[in-house]
């Protein structure tokens, strides 16, 4: 019995249903809806790898004897979210985070924490955290909606399953412990509408240790706002972060809330026509970043 069977069979054991993926890819080896024969499961339409997906032993083995496909694990149907964690891609600014580092921002920042569970290490060093998914609940499967470089499996989704290989490595369990269930608090977090206010906040807020800022604070945001919704495309997430560095600073420095700038700027990226999960990351990674590196400055008039 190869390797590859061994492990889409034990992933199936455990109840998760697994189709098979093109060998050392991640990319579905099943057929396209382009070039469907409505056939078999396709019989009443075309059905996607989550709907094929199975935990029939005979069927695996008949589908994997075919070839060494690597192994595809339906998160929805396996009653599973899972947390993807990626490094920083090549192609992104030095000095940005990691989704392992962005989510222990979030946990800090929240004041919360993400239980031990079980861990698959990826070929690019990042993680897949297996949680169990709350119950009566559909949970949908999500970009960059806890911070970048964090993208979450579930109903619609799907991971590579330990044991798959790729020309970078293979995916491999590290930490074998039983799954953990999805904590309340990001299951709020990943289903939460994004916060944006109809209306900009009023100016000349009370500063978050008492008293009246400084009119330059109010013009920052004002101004910051208005340059990332003025933004043309093709530069809207550079003027994004580097508003948010910006306006980081002053909130480091106690001028301003967090939650006001946030609202701020994702009222500014929603009106230059970024979605949710492409500005909601930017703005949780930049700020963090900005609040990391500028604590304990202070601004001055």
């Amino acid at each position: 019995m190869s390797d590859l069977l061994t492990a889409a069979l034990a992933a199936a054991k455990q109840g998760w249903p697994v189709f098979p993926l093109r060998p050392g890819s991640k990319v579905p080896a099943l057929h396209g809806e382009t070039k469907c024969p409505r056939t078999g499961a396709c019989t009443d339409g075309h059905a996607k790898p989550e709907q094929r997906a199975t935990t029939d032993p005979d069927r695996i083995r008949a589908a994997w004897a075919e070839g060494p496909y690597n192994v595809g694990l339906a998160t929805g149907p396996a009653g599973l979210v899972v947390i993807d964690l990626d490094p920083p891609k090549p192609s992104d600014p030095p000095g940005t985070l990691s989704g392992a580092q962005i989510l222990d921002d979030l946990c800090r920042f929240m004041a919360e924490e993400v239980p031990a569970t079980h861990t698959v290490t990826t070929p690019s060093g990042g993680l897949h955290l297996y949680f169990t998914a709350p119950a009566g609940a559909v949970m949908r499967s999500t970009q960059d909606i806890l911070g970048r470089h964090i993208d979450t499996r579930a109903w619609g989704g799907y991971v590579v399953a330990p044991g798959s290989t790729t020309p970078a490595g293979a995916y491999a369990v590290t930490d074998e412990r039983p799954l953990a269930p999805l904590p309340a608090w990001l299951q709020v977090k990943l289903t939460e509408p994004p916060r944006i206010l109809a209306r900009p906040l009023a100016s000349a807020a009370p500063r978050p240790g008492g008293g009246r800022r400084a009119a330059y604070v109010d013009a920052a945001l004002r101004n910051e706002e208005k340059a990332v919704s003025d933004a043309p495309e093709g530069h809207r997430n550079r003027v994004l972060v580097r508003a948010a560095r910006a306006l980081g600073r002053l909130i480091a420095a106690g001028d301003l809330d967090r939650a006001e700038v946030e609202e701020a700027l994702s009222r500014g990226a929603f009106a230059a026509g970024l979605k949710p999960y492409e500005y909601r990351s930017a703005i949780t990674s930049a700020l963090n970043w900005s609040i990391r590196n500028n604590t304990g400055t202070r601004q001055t008039a």
